[in-house]
């Protein structure tokens, strides 16, 4: 008998289909614990944070802008990032809170 014939033998018949079910129910449930849990607590976290931003907080867009919040809205902030310049961008956009960051470089300067 050469490889390929045994392996497209069927198994024994009432052997190999719990544990084959088991396997795949083993895989599912290290998929949801490695990948699927960890990245909804990211995203929740995310969207908490973008949702605690209040007006007058300093603030870094994913395009690496720094502007200070003048207006919130339900899906987008307006940013001032210099006198009387003033971008509206959406609340996913906005990557950290640099109130803290700011403050410290001016307190040190």
């Amino acid at each position: 008998m050469n490889l390929l014939s045994v392996i497209l033998q069927s198994p024994a018949p009432g052997g190999g289909g719990l544990g084959q079910i088991m396997f795949l129910v083993l895989i599912i449930v290290v998929f949801y614990f490695f990948m699927i849990r960890p990245q909804t607590k990211k995203a929740k976290v995310e969207r908490e944070f973008r949702d605690s931003l209040q007006k007058g907080a300093k603030v870094v867009t994913i395009g690496g802008i720094h502007g200070r919040i003048i207006e919130v809205n339900d899906k987008t902030f307006m940013i001032e990032i210099d006198t009387n310049v003033k971008v509206r961008v959406e609340k996913t956009a906005i990557a950290a809170d640099a109130t803290k960051a700011l403050d410290s470089n001016k307190e040190a300067k």
